[in-house]
């Protein structure tokens, strides 16, 4: 089953210095049919014009994945953890007991990532930040597993949750196919580009919710670069 969600039907928030369009339900946004994807809880696509940010905040019990588009984010929190991550890298921030942070677009152009949070798989957690360069050449036709909580992806930023945060790129008319276990479910987006997932269209941002797929056969109709979170039912 696959359940394209366009991504003119996404909520939408614009409060000028920050666009943004949630998959699922957040803040204002309530749709009861999409509040969560296995344990997969947030996918919002934001821009962030220069200068601006999220001030500091808190957050507890969540894993908060931020896969950086276009631009650089900077990362502040009251740990004394302090990062830069740029277009195509990641960075990850285990809330846990309890962080308060502030993420800023400090660069001259308008920054935007996937922000991605993930259902912890125990409360009370030890708070943890970490972000990481992956090298692009690395995804080429192939899933690179940037975040993971499951066993076997020792070179992914570690998060708590029985889930993974992967990336690829594809050239026009090249072919990717990925299982799917059972038990597990997929959401996947073109950061950009079009491409069909199991014979089906997908348009740049949408949404691809999939389950009880053995495999995910992807096939791209222009250079595309794709996000997919591989989680718990």
């Amino acid at each position: 089953m696959i359940d394209i969600r366009p991504f003119s039907t996404l909520g939408a928030a614009d409060f000028g210095w920050l666009k943004a369009k949630h998959h699922f339900s957040f803040g204002h946004y309530r749709d009861p049919a999409r509040d969560h994807w296995g344990n997969l809880r947030v996918w919002n696509d934001d821009e962030i014009a220069p200068g601006e940010g999220f001030p500091p905040h808190p957050h507890r019990d969540m894993e908060i994945i931020t896969y950086v588009r276009q631009g650089a984010i900077t990362h502040r929190d009251n740990l004394g953890n302090e990062g830069r991550t740029e277009a195509g890298d990641v960075q990850i921030m285990s809330a846990g007991t309890g962080v308060t942070h502030s993420e800023y677009n400090l660069e001259p152009d308008v920054t935007k990532i996937f922000q991605i949070w993930i259902l912890p798989d125990r409360l009370g957690a030890k708070p943890n930040w970490g972000a990481k360069t992956f090298p692009r050449a690395a995804r080429e036709a192939g899933f690179e597993v940037l975040a993971s909580g499951r066993d076997g992806d020792g070179d992914a930023l570690p998060i708590n949750a029985d889930a993974a945060v992967m990336a690829t790129t594809l050239s026009a008319g090249q072919e990717l196919v990925q299982a799917l276990a059972p038990g597990r479910v997929a959401y996947l987006v073109p950061a950009r580009g079009s491409v069909t997932v199991n014979g089906v269209r997908l348009n740049p941002r949408d949404g691809a919710a999939i389950r009880d797929e053995a495999e995910i056969r992807i096939q791209a109709e222009d250079e595309a670069e794709l996000v997919m979170v591989e989680a718990a039912a």
